[in-house]
C-alpha cells in the first residue's frame, strides 16, 4: 500500500517504524512525502491508499475516503496563529499569505472573520515554510502559519494578532483538529483494521525505542534547530495521536459542522470513520 505523509516531525516520529519495516506483521507500505496542501491536493485524486490530510480538506474527500481514528494531529494549546510586522492590527489586514486552500488553519481563519465581522482578506498560497519570509519582507500584510513556524516567527521580528486554537477552544470548548488520517474506501474493512494498529504500534514503538526513529526525524527535519524539532513533536504527538476517542471525535464533527453551516465544505456523512 502507497501511505502519504509531511516530513514534519510529529508525521515522522509517528510513521517511522512503520515506514521501516520494525512494527511485527504490519502492512507493507510505499512512503511518499509531501507538504500538506499538495497532501490535500492527491487525496481529491485518490492518489494514495493511505494519506494524510487536513481536517478542512475531510469533506471534500469522503467519497473515496474514510477517517482513521489514529496518526492524526489534534490538541490542545497547538493551533494556527496569524502573525504580522508590529504595529498592524488584525483590522488593518488587506493580503494574507496561507498554506493552502484546503487546510484547517485557513477554514478556521474565515470562521473566526466571519463571526468577527470582518472581511476576509486578499490571500496569497505559499508553501508553509516559505510564509514568515513572505511577511517579513512585507510581500504580504499577514501570515496564517502552522507546523514548526509557530516556535520562529518571534525569530523573523513578527507577533501574533490571532492564536486560531485558542480561538477555537474558547469558542467550542473542544481541542481543535488540524490533520488525518484518510484510507481509501477500496481497502477491505479488515485491512484499514489492520493498518490503524499498525500505526498505533508504530507510534508505541517510537515512544519506547526513540533511538530507531529520532534519525529518520532528524533527517527530515535537517533545516530545523533540534529544540524546535523536539517541541514540535512534543506539541503535536499526544494521546489523540493514539485514538482520537469520544472526545477528539466530537472535536471533528463539531469543525465539519461549522464548515458546512458556513457554506464553504460540503455536509458530511454522520459517521465519516472508518
Amino acid at each position: 500500500m502507497r501511505l502519504a505523509y509531511s516530513p514534519c516531525p510529529n508525521d515522522t516520529y509517528i510513521f517511522a517504524a512503520l515506514t521501516h519495516g520494525l512494527v511485527p506483521d504490519a502492512p507493507r507500505v510505499e512512503v511518499a512525502l509531501h507538504d500538506i496542501e499538495e497532501l490535500n491536493t492527491a487525496a481529491r485524486e485518490g492518489r494514495y491508499e493511505l494519506t494524510k490530510i487536513s481536517y478542512g480538506a475531510i469533506p471534500f474527500l469522503l467519497d473515496r475516503y474514510c477517517l482513521l481514528r489514529s496518526g492524526g494531529a489534534l490538541g490542545r494549546g497547538c493551533g494556527p496563529l496569524v502573525v504580522a510586522r508590529p504595529g498592524l492590527a488584525l483590522e488593518r489586514v488587506r493580503s494574507v499569505a496561507i498554506p493552502g486552500q484546503l487546510t484547517t488553519a485557513y477554514l478556521l481563519l474565515r470562521l473566526l472573520l466571519a463571526e468577527r465581522g470582518l472581511e476576509s482578506p486578499q490571500v496569497r498560497m505559499l508553501r508553509f515554510d516559505r510564509i514568515l519570509g513572505a511577511v517579513e519582507r512585507g510581500e504580504v500584510d499577514a501570515g496564517l502559519i502552522i507546523h514548526e513556524s509557530r516556535f520562529t516567527y518571534r525569530e523573523h521580528g513578527l507577533r501574533s494578532l490571532l492564536d486560531l486554537g485558542e480561538w477555537w477552544e474558547e469558542t467550542t470548548g473542544r481541542p481543535i483538529p488540524l490533520g488525518g488520517i484518510l484510507a481509501r474506501r477500496d481497502l477491505p474493512a479488515r485491512q484499514r483494521a489492520a493498518v490503524e494498529t499498525s500505526i498505533r504500534r508504530s507510534l508505541a514503538h517510537a515512544r519506547t525505542h526513540e533511538d530507531d526513529v529520532i534519525g529518520y526525524v532528524r533527517e527530515h527535519a535537517q533545516e530545523m534547530d533540534e529544540h524546535v524539532m523536539r517541541s514540535h513533536i512534543t506539541l503535536y504527538v499526544n494521546d489523540f495521536s493514539d485514538d482520537l476517542g469520544a472526545e477528539g471525535e466530537g472535536a471533528v464533527r463539531a469543525l465539519l459542522e461549522r464548515g458546512a453551516k458556513a457554506g464553504w465544505t460540503p455536509a458530511a456523512p454522520a459517521d465519516p470513520f472508518a
